[in-house]
């Protein structure tokens, strides 16, 4: 069915068609919307789920946890210091190899306090073993959140799922959507170590010096599966329903000497950036980074890249252009920290970066350095 909605509302329609069991839920802006609208689909009667609403964002996850270990789907949602006060329970998610899926509406941490797009919150929390995707149109977001159930809860994988989406500029921002029938899309959860009152067993919970490396292995080892789990999904969800996603969203890059990577809304602009410089005979391309957790492998070798960083690790340098040194230290490099805290970045201003791109530097815009 073709319709309008925001990023915040596709997210819930998607949640609706995968059908969890339990959603836990706690507000925060500006994420309130997703939550708000799956209330209303429970109350309605168009949702059969346990909806709880807890008094916490920790509480959230725990809940979450809670419903998982006993085999059924669970979903939450959050944003920013939401996300943070999570922090403890996303690790024993991912070590409890619990599949639950959690929207992310990437914002701005305070202090000083803001409530736009940042891509510092979930990248906080890239080591807690959450596999992590960015999407960047309200599209994109419902049917990332579709696959998001089916990816964690493949048995060789079962690890929890972060979709994210950037607060207000994707969130908030109406755009055609076509919502599917999804049929047997998403199997029934089948989780092998739930608790289940027919046949009660002891759960130790203590692991020492001799095991306790093992059980991170098995998170290290699904991690790696992953992308052929997440391509598999990818591909029948291209068969079924006509829309291809991958690892990464590749804009006339075949050709391109300059490669714009980023992620996230920023891609978008990024796109326009590249159609004016390739008027004016630069051969530029747009290569937006869709999973962060697992990092792609990408085909940049022999371009300039011009990274758009809307995350920043202080002390060592902008998130994203890490990421791509520490697999390609070879590659040819621009960093441009932009668009924190929700700071206007438009295509032109990307086009300006390319233009002026100083490879081996890293420039904040709109600072005087």
């Amino acid at each position: 069915m073709l319709t309008v909605a925001t990023g915040n509302k596709a997210v819930a329609a998607a949640v609706k068609a995968a059908k969890p069991a339990v959603v836990a839920a706690y507000p925060i802006t500006p994420q309130t919307e997703i939550v708000e609208q799956i209330a209303e689909y429970v109350t309605a009667g168009e949702m059969d789920a346990r909806y709880i609403p807890v008094e916490s964002e920790h509480s959230a996850m725990t809940a979450c946890i809670g419903a998982s270990i006993t085999g059924v789907r669970s979903f939450t949602a959050t944003s920013s210091h939401g996300l943070l006060y999570m922090h403890e329970m996303l690790h024993w998610a991912a070590g409890a190899r619990l599949p639950i899926v959690m929207a992310n509406v990437n914002r701005a941490l305070g202090p000083g306090w803001n409530v736009w797009a940042e891509h510092t919150d979930a990248f906080s929390q890239r080591d807690t073993g959450w596999i992590q995707l960015f999407v960047s149109t309200v599209q994109e977001a419902y049917d990332t959140t579709l696959m998001a159930f089916r990816i964690a809860e493949n048995t060789g994988i079962l690890l929890p799922v972060m979709v994210n989406l950037d607060g207000f500029v994707l969130s908030h921002i109406m755009q055609s959507l076509e919502t599917v029938e999804i049929g047997d899309y998403i199997p029934p959860m089948v989780l092998p170590h739930r608790i289940d009152t027919g046949n009660p067993a002891g759960y130790g919970t203590l692991t020492g010096p001799g095991d306790h490396f093992k059980f991170r292995w098995e998170i290290e080892k699904a991690m790696r599966n992953s992308p052929a789990v997440i391509a598999d999904a990818e591909e029948e969800f291209a068969m079924r329903f006509g829309r291809k996603y991958g690892p990464v969203d590749e804009y006339l890059c075949d050709d391109a000497d300059v490669l714009i990577v980023s992620m996230g809304t920023l891609g978008k602009e990024a796109e326009v950036a590249v159609d004016n410089l390739r008027k004016e005979g630069i051969k530029a391309g747009s290569l937006r980074i869709r999973w962060f957790r697992p990092f792609p492998e990408l085909d940049i070798s022999d371009r300039d890249l011009v990274v758009l960083d809307r995350g920043y690790s202080f002390g060592f340098g902008g998130v994203l252009t890490d990421s791509i040194k520490s697999r390609y230290r070879d590659s040819s490099l621009f960093s441009v920290v932009a668009g924190l805290g929700g700071q206007e970045v438009t295509y032109d201003d990307i086009a300006e970066f390319v233009r002026n791109r100083r490879m081996g530097e890293e420039y904040w815009f709109g600072v005087d350095a």
